[in-house]
């Protein structure tokens, strides 16, 4: 059993797509609409987890603190200079005991992304 997908309820579609594709490198699997709701669903490769991206007007979107979401990357230094370039307002990168390093910022809902090197 793995994680199919996770869903965040967004403000803006178009706009959440356009950060998790520019900081993440995910890519669009698939958009369509149901109803009123529009959907996107992106991922790193087939078979693999998804985020779903789900726009309702008028709808509930995620307002809370204390959780967060980490990707990984091998390019943790660039996706930092992409992150202040795009006036994100990254945090310093940081430097933990185990060899990682990671920074955070936060999607145009408010949901905290790190973003993490591990090493090999």
């Amino acid at each position: 059993m793995h994680i199919k997908h996770i869903t965040f309820r967004v403000k803006d579609l178009d706009q959440s797509i356009a950060f998790y594709t520019a900081m993440t490198g995910l890519k669009m699997a698939r958009r369509f609409s149901a109803g009123n709701a529009e959907l996107a669903f992106l991922t790193n490769g087939e078979g693999e987890t998804e985020l779903e991206l789900l726009h309702i007007p008028g709808g509930q979107t995620f307002s809370g603190t204390g959780m967060f979401i980490c990707f990984e990357t091998d390019m943790l230094e660039t996706m930092h200079e992409l992150a202040v370039a795009r006036g994100l307002k990254p945090s310093p990168v940081q430097f933990p005991d185990d060899g990682t390093r990671y920074f955070y910022v936060y999607d145009p809902d408010g949901v905290s992304v790190q973003l993490r090197y591990f090493p090999d």
